[in-house]
């Protein structure tokens, strides 16, 4: 009987449950803006037991790599940014924001869009009226976005990297919300939330643009 609690206490302090799957993870997303050689990155955390078939696509697509060599798709100053779309790492900007894993994910609307909350993007509701989820879209709120709520999944938040997110949303787009400067993601890990290492290095002010308004598709 100790043997047995000895190794549960062993598996509980190493983040695990049973079946070796994580109590509680985080993930961290390290990208590279132009061709600066030092990463940025922003952590967030998952809302899984609002949003579990979102939750558990995102960790599988960070898994098998799919978000890394993209980059950051649109861009409203201190608003939102949005990412996820393969169709990102090509150089034919034309397409980018339509792009997805091939399938889409069932609606799991119950979270609030409150200033640093993770959703998934979604097609409108006049060819989607069941509101379903692009299978790897999702943009950050980077204030309350309250008109939104009840409309998208929201599966995560972040929990450090925000202002870093902020700057990147000041940069200079093109017609389709795009930043010129090219914001690549270089990786998406999951990871236990204790192994969370020290605050990211935060982005120098940019130069705001002029707002304008958005959908997210």
């Amino acid at each position: 009987m100790k043997k047995i609690r000895s190794l549960f206490i062993v598996l509980a302090g190493m983040g695990l449950g049973i079946g070796g799957v994580r109590a509680d993870e985080v993930a961290v997303v390290s990208f590279r803006v132009g061709k600066d050689k030092m990463p940025l990155s922003f952590a967030l955390e998952f809302y899984e037991k609002d949003a579990p078939a979102t939750v558990a696509n995102f960790k599988k697509l960070a898994e098998k790599k799919f978000y890394n060599g993209q980059s950051i798709h649109r861009a409203f100053p201190h608003l939102l940014i949005q990412m996820g779309d393969p169709l990102s790492k090509k150089k034919d900007r034309s397409r980018v924001g339509t792009g997805g894993p091939g399938y889409t994910l069932p609606a799991e609307i119950r979270r609030k869009h409150v200033k640093g909350a993770i959703a998934a993007a979604r097609l409108p509701d006049v060819i989607n009226p069941s509101r379903h989820s692009n299978g790897s879209q999702f943009y950050v709120c980077l204030a309350e976005m309250p008109s939104y709520d009840g409309q998208y999944t929201v599966f995560g938040k972040v929990i450090w990297g925000l202002e870093t997110l902020d700057g990147l949303s000041q940069q200079n787009v093109d017609s389709n919300d795009n930043p010129i400067t090219r914001n690549e993601i270089l990786s998406v890990k999951v990871m236990p939330r204790e192994l969370l290492g020290a605050q990211p290095v935060a982005m120098s002010p940019i130069k705001v643009v002029k707002k304008r308004w958005w959908k997210i598709f």
